[in-house]
């Protein structure tokens, strides 16, 4: 009985065992077959040390495709302190090439971690740089890709594109506007390491590839940019001014084609430059009394009410409108006398346009800065935009009303103006502004998203814009506005002199002075506005000091767009202070030896001597001792 309970319990026990042994095989064998690659992966990942390889933002292009801000390889240093043999010599060798103190270096490759990264001395280092670090061969110490913003045009459209940090991600501007869709993601290079961190040549080192971000391409015309950039340089030069701004914009779109904020700073070393230069795009972000070029939008909104004729009824213009105890004074001392509407615009009179307002009234008022959308941010697709500031409705009294029809007192951005402007121009259609056409792939630059132009409401009638247009066509040639005059080209426009409020209090001498037109204007094309703050000029007007800024970027632009010259223009009012004009005759063929004009200053391009090319073309119309290009080619006859 002993032997068959002893062998139950022996059988048993084997049993037992031989369970146990079974489910350690089926454990190793799941092990070995089946979670072997799970389990070599969590081991791995232990071993492993990543060293990250930077991939390339997307670039930011403008219509035609030019580069305006792109990605450029570059290579950052780090190390893996376990493997630095003598770190003393090797961070004396490694600051002598990133031009840093030896401790720098010495603190950030002995500190207790697997991998370490040199900053900011080792980040997007120079290619000598790079090749003398590996020329060094020192143990542990590992380049990895990495890439360098890079901004082709230097401070040309810089508050608009803004910058990307030490870390390529998006710090200001359109950088930080769509970081989500320009920034790449990181891929990674995985050695595997032991556990005093030597390398473990058993396992192969892991490239997992870095992605790159989508393309944005931008409504800017990078030759209209140029223009604008170089008129704005040149006043910056000419009349010292605080700041300048300006922008241009397609009216019947909303696209904007430049924009342009003075001063202005290189977004490939912001560091240098302080924060209220590069954080202000001033045409979205300053708001200030528009002074005269705000008398278009009144002068719209009663047309479009029907409270006068312009070409027929009258007002009389005694130089003073007196409104609850306050005299406010046109420009010209005595006023104008009695003009009609029309000429109350040419003229900018502000006693007309207090009388004007009033006609409007509180509601009328009210309604026209509703509608023409001031108060309130165009949403363009910028950052940092302002609403402006209107007057609060408890303090709307009549004195409030009469000041702002002719543009003080309320406060207003330049990309509202614009936009308001160009619905009084294009037939009466308030556009949304924007700057961003459309999302690209990186690799096939096909589109994946398209912004289409959006019509916010009818703020005029087509009738109304019409008569609007000949309006301002009258202000360019025989009114305030005649700087901005071009023979051969049908321009409107309204110019601005503001005096400068700061916290409530106008500035002693101290204005705002721009000017706003279209061209050409019986086929609006292209709207631009002109801003200046506190220029050194002894003119403190807009039409004298911004006109012909505006002149130039609309002669430029029109070129541009080959717009035909016309004869069918309404014929400017000259006066004894205007140069001469002169038309250029055609210079063809002729010898440059033989050729004297007394209006004209001739000078030759090239070594020949037969003209074979001019610029600007016979019959343009130029002032008098303007420039005029002769292409001179050297020929075999010569």
């Amino acid at each position: 009985m002993l032997s068959k309970r002893i062998k139950k319990r022996i059988d048993r026990l084997l049993i037992g065992c031989l369970v146990i042994f079974a489910l350690i095989l089926g454990k190793l064998a799941w092990v070995q077959l089946i979670g072997r690659s799970d389990l070599f992966s969590k081991a791995r990942d232990l071993w492993e040390r990543d060293f990250p390889v930077a991939g390339l933002r997307g670039n930011l292009l403008d219509i035609n495709s030019e580069v305006l801000a792109t990605d450029i390889p570059s290579a950052s240093v780090m190390v893996v302190p376990a493997q630095i043999e003598d770190p003393p010599t090797a961070a004396r060798q490694l600051a002598d090439i990133l031009e840093t103190e030896p401790e720098n270096i010495l603190a950030q490759i002995t500190r207790n971690v697997s991998t370490q990264r040199i900053v900011p001395w080792g980040r997007l280092i120079t290619q000598q740089q790079a090749q003398a670090i590996e020329a060094l061969n020192l143990s542990g110490v590992v380049l990895v890709q990495d890439s360098r913003r890079y901004y082709p045009n230097g401070a040309w459209l810089a508050q608009v594109l803004g910058f990307t940090g030490v870390d390529n991600q998006g710090l200001a501007g359109l950088e930080l506007q769509y970081e989500d869709i320009l920034k790449a993601q990181q891929g990674s290079m995985k050695i595997p390491f032991d556990a005093k961190g030597h390398p473990v040549k058993l396992y192969a080192e892991r490239y997992e590839a870095p992605g790159q971000g989508m393309d944005i391409m931008l409504t800017i015309d990078s030759r209209i940019q140029d223009i604008l950039e170089r008129e704005l340089n040149n006043a910056m030069e000419r009349y010292t001014p605080q700041a300048a701004w300006g922008l241009a914009m397609d009216p019947n779109t909303g696209e904007i084609l430049a924009m342009v904020s003075k001063p202005d700073f290189d977004p490939n070393h912001y560091q240098d430059y302080d924060e209220s230069v590069y954080n202000r795009n001033l045409p979205v972000w300053m708001s200030y009394e528009p002074g005269s070029t705000f008398k278009t939008v009144t002068f719209a909104a009663a047309l479009e009410a029907g409270l006068f004729d312009m070409e027929k009824d009258t007002y009389l213009d005694r130089g003073v409108e007196i409104v609850e105890g306050a005299r406010l004074k046109s420009w010209k001392a005595g006023g104008h006398g009695l003009q009609t509407y029309m000429e109350c615009l040419q003229n900018s009179s502000n006693p007309c346009f207090v009388h004007i307002a009033q006609m409007l009234g509180s509601e009328g008022l009210s309604t026209m800065l509703d509608t023409f959308g001031f108060g309130q941010k165009t949403g363009v697709d910028l950052p940092g935009e302002s609403a402006g500031i209107l007057f609060d409705e408890e303090s709307w009294g009549l004195l409030e009303q009469s000041t702002t029809g002719f543009g003080q007192g309320i406060s207003v951005t330049a990309i509202q103006l614009a936009t308001a402007f160009s619905a009084i121009v294009n037939g009466g259609r308030l556009m949304q502004p924007y700057i961003t056409k459309a999302i690209l792939h990186p690799v096939t630059r096909d589109p994946i998203v398209e912004v289409k132009p959006k019509m916010i409401r009818q703020v005029i009638s087509e009738q109304t814009s019409f008569k609007m247009c000949y309006a301002l066509e009258s202000v360019v040639a025989l009114g305030g506005a005649k700087g901005a005059y071009i023979d051969g080209y049908r321009i409107g426009g309204k110019t601005g002199t503001a005096q400068k409020a700061v916290n409530g209090t106008y500035l002693s001498g101290e204005y705002i002075l721009s000017t706003i037109a279209a061209a050409p204007i019986d086929d609006p094309q292209i709207v631009v506005y002109i801003a200046l703050d506190a220029p050194h000029s002894n003119v403190q007007y807009g039409g004298t000091v911004v006109s012909p800024i505006v002149r130039n970027v609309l002669e430029d632009v029109l070129t541009l767009y080959e717009v035909e010259r016309t004869d069918d223009q309404m014929e400017r009012v000259r006066l004894w202070s205007d140069p001469v004009v002169a038309e250029v005759p055609d210079y063809t063929g002729m010898q440059y030896s033989r050729l004297v004009d007394e209006h004209l200053k001739l000078v030759k391009v090239g070594d020949g001597d037969v003209v074979v090319d001019q610029l600007p073309q016979a019959g343009v119309k130029v002032d008098e001792q303007s420039t005029v290009w002769l292409y001179c080619p050297q020929t075999d006859a010569e």
